[in-house]
């Protein structure tokens, strides 16, 4: 449904009110990236390009689904063209598209990380996730100085290293991690796993933390790609928690909801901040998606509730 801006004080009722695109088409002259989810991206016309999104919410309830999900359904583009407009179902943009997914890891492995898509999603997933996967193992300068044998977290290839292979500079992991970041310009989907780890890791200031991410919200506007942010909600106290909130361009909040007339719980996703996507959201639509996730389509909607 046409959802009309407001008019500008004093203008006389005469004066033509400025229309905004429908839902399932991107608003003229602003580019935007789908997720991958066909609902979302129907109702919201996809998300400004150069956006930092965090994806936070209870363990399990479905942030890092989100992100891998989106990840293989907008590589399937080039992969699966048919297939990929399947998953894009109403949303008609005119959207752009990352040209890799860039996956920053600060404790896990690439193949940890592949095994577990393969383990949960069947058909192409891990095939197409494999093939356009950047991968930057932060381990080394995560696990440096900790309990953790230097062999558990050793890699291949020197991390970060330059290409005559001399030994990069001593670092903890958010240096690493901004490092990791700004080796890979362009239009990406940048997906950090996680803002969890570093919060709760010894040595680590939230100061730098927020400090860094505020510093990636403007260096993503100049990529042109979407950064997705994991946090595990309730890890950090609430001020550190809500400083984040305020740093990021949008806040998808995945939650576990119960029914009394109903014997399991549900997922939810909640929008819960995203100034250019609620602006142009319908007013009957500012409440939650029920998720479900299935080893078949990923992360899907299955319905929406007001609340």
């Amino acid at each position: 449904m046409a959802l009309e801006s407001p008019r500008p004080f004093l203008v006389p009722p005469t004066t033509a009110p400025t229309t905004v695109a429908r839902p399932g088409a991107a608003p003229v002259g602003v580019p935007r990236i789908p997720t991958g989810v066909p609902d979302f991206d129907y109702l919201t016309g996809g998300i400004p390009t150069g956006s930092v999104v965090l994806l936070f919410g209870a363990a399990g309830a479905g942030h890092q689904e989100f992100a891998l999900t989106s990840a293989v359904h907008l590589m399937l583009r080039y992969d699966e063209p048919r297939l990929h407009r399947f998953y894009l179902g109403s949303a008609r943009g005119p959207f752009v598209y990352p040209d890799r997914v860039v996956y920053i890891s600060t404790s896990r492995s690439r193949d940890q990380i592949l095994n577990e898509v393969e383990g949960s999603f069947e058909g192409t997933y891990p095939d197409v996730l494999a093939r356009h996967l950047t991968f930057h193992d932060l381990s080394p300068a995560y696990f440096a100085d900790t309990v953790v044998p230097a062999a558990w977290s050793s890699v291949p290839k020197l991390l970060l290293g330059s290409a005559d292979g001399r030994k990069p500079k001593e670092h903890g992991p958010v240096e690493a991690l901004a490092e990791a970041i700004d080796e890979d310009p362009g239009r990406n989907l940048v997906i950090v796993d996680s803002l969890t780890d570093l919060l709760v890791r010894r040595g680590v200031e939230p100061s730098d933390l927020l400090t860094l991410v505020k510093g990636l919200r403007r260096r993503a506007k100049e990529g042109g790609g979407m950064v997705y942010l994991l946090l595990a909600e309730g890890v950090a106290p609430p001020a550190t928690e809500q400083a984040i909130i305020d740093s990021v361009d949008g806040v998808l909040h995945f939650s576990w909801v119960t029914n009394p007339s109903r014997s399991h719980r549900d997922r939810s996703m909640l929008i819960e901040k995203f100034m250019p996507v609620l602006a142009r959201l319908p007013a009957e639509h500012h409440g939650r998606f029920v998720i479900r996730v299935n080893s078949t389509n990923g992360l899907v909607t299955t319905q929406y509730e007001r609340i």
